[in-house]
């Protein structure tokens, strides 16, 4: 499967699991604080993820191809966790405390074209003019989902509240990018899991949050370790293999998917609008996968440590071919040559 093709099926997968998640949780808010409730899924998200870790070591599986976390990884590191973890929740309810709920959720609509923009205009990610239409296509759905007439209600606090949570996962997505491309995802993301349940969970206890029965406990967990583990092991691939620009726009069908399964979870009606989201995501999603970008292009000497295989023409540093996926330092001599790709870790050159 082609690497672009793989990011697509990772991004919408992992829209798919985090989807469902926002109508499930909605049935348990009666009971449990928006904070407690984002701690106890990002704990369950962590746990599971320390879980398949084990496994994968258990069953002989530890050598995957990945490189481990490195010391030098921390900053990039300690950012995802600052700011995807910490203060990007933390502005999130500080802003729904002050907006309407429809108001709101337009709002953290923002994310993924803050993401695309970062990614573009900071880390030298390119689009090509479909990529581009497929995905402002997509972004007018995941916009069309969540209008409705109304009134603005709230204050600038909260609008500047919110806002800045979106700044914050689109920086978090691009520096999880940079840092799933060279390291083991389950690794990355286990970290972050387990860092942002334990600050969230932390919370709550210090505002004397109630704690629900041990059963809904268990259940947002168990969702935790589905719609926020597995999804952003999914999600860290499909950075890895498309960048963070495509990925963004895929992610953006996260909020159809909780909109249909609203209708058998909540009994919420699918008219019309709900129709034409899905067409133009539907669009939207065939422009993005079918795009080509091919272009005579020059890769730089460079030096780093990530899985890669001597089949790839751009790792073929060793005179011994060895088979299969692995990660070791290695230097890339410099070479021009013209192929299609995508802004992943090897492809950050310049376009005019």
């Amino acid at each position: 499967m082609a690497p672009q093709t793989k990011g697509a099926v990772y991004g919408l997968t992992a829209a798919l699991l985090f989807g469902v998640s926002a109508p499930i949780a909605k049935l348990f808010l009666s009971e449990v604080s928006p904070v407690l409730m984002a701690g106890l899924l990002y704990a369950g998200a962590g746990l599971g993820l320390v879980l398949c870790e084990w496994g994968r070591r258990r069953w002989g599986r530890a050598t995957v191809g990945d490189a481990p976390l490195r010391q030098a990884d921390l900053p990039l590191l300690i950012g995802m966790v600052c700011l995807g973890g910490m203060v990007g929740p933390v502005l999130m309810f500080s802003g729904l405390q002050r907006l309407s709920g429809v108001f709101g959720s337009l709002l953290l609509n923002l994310e993924a074209p803050f993401t695309m923009l970062l990614a573009v205009g900071l880390f030298k990610e390119h689009l090509t003019k479909q990529e581009a239409l497929g995905a402002g296509i997509i972004l007018l759905g995941a916009g069309l989902i969540g209008h409705a007439p109304f009134e603005l209600v709230g204050d600038p606090v909260g609008v500047l509240a919110l806002s800045g949570a979106t700044v914050c996962w689109a920086l978090d997505n691009n520096l999880a990018q940079r840092l799933s491309s060279l390291r083991d995802p389950l690794a990355v993301m286990k970290v972050k899991a387990l860092s942002a349940g334990a600050v969230m969970i932390g919370a709550a206890l210090l505002a004397h949050d109630r704690w629900p029965e041990a059963m809904a406990v268990a259940a947002l967990m168990g969702l935790g370790v589905v719609s926020y583990g597995v999804s952003l092991v999914l999600d860290a691939y499909a950075l890895r293999f498309i960048g963070a620009a495509r990925e963004a726009a895929y992610f953006a069908t996260a909020p159809f998917v909780g909109a249909a399964f609203s209708i058998p979870l909540l009994g919420e009606p699918w008219g019309s609008r709900e129709v034409l989201v899905a067409l133009l995501m539907g669009v939207g999603v065939l422009l993005l996968q079918g795009a080509r970008h091919v272009h005579l292009h020059t890769h730089a000497e460079t030096e780093h440590d990530h899985r890669h295989s001597h089949t790839d023409p751009h790792h073929d540093h060793q005179e011994t071919f060895v088979e299969g996926a692995h990660a070791h330092q290695h230097r890339h001599q410099p070479i021009t040559h013209k192929h299609a790709h995508v802004s992943d870790l090897h492809h950050r050159h310049p376009h005019a």
